[in-house]
């Protein structure tokens, strides 16, 4: 649920649309993904076209999943002439919330044709199994 508090002043009618554009510039610079689940555990996937595998760093860390990386600028203009360039060059980071029943310790990753799929398998659910306590004499 997303809460939205609305203030009585003109400010904050005045300051909304550049909160909203910077949100959407954001969003627009960082890479396309998608997330799933099946039975065996989560799948993110993160389009990285262009960007060198060892440029890549992924990380694991209190609950949350994050890649980030740099594509990298490697033209020459030695003699060329540009009309125009919709290229896209720099880092950019993607953070992602796992479930409570995520293993982080068995997240393994691979990039295969520009996309990096992220797989974490989920923790193996055992039934709980009663215990016994001693009863101490008084």
């Amino acid at each position: 649920m997303v809460e939205k508090t609305s203030l009585s002043s003109l400010w904050p009618a005045l300051y909304e649309p550049f909160r909203l554009a910077g949100s959407r510039i954001a969003d627009w610079l960082s890479p396309a993904s998608e997330a799933s689940q099946d039975d065996n555990g989560y799948r993110i996937s993160v389009e990285l076209p262009g960007v060198a595998e060892e440029d890549i760093h992924l990380t694991v860390e209190d609950g949350m999943v994050e890649v980030k990386g740099e594509k990298k600028t490697s033209r020459e203009e030695k003699g060329e002439t540009w009309y125009f360039s919709e290229r896209q060059f720099g880092s950019f980071t993607r953070s992602f919330r796992l479930p409570a029943d995520a293993d982080q310790a068995g997240v393994r990753a691979e990039v295969k044709n520009g996309v990096l799929t992220v797989v974490i398998p989920k923790k193996q659910q055992s039934e709980p199994k009663p215990k016994r306590i001693p009863i101490a004499k008084a």
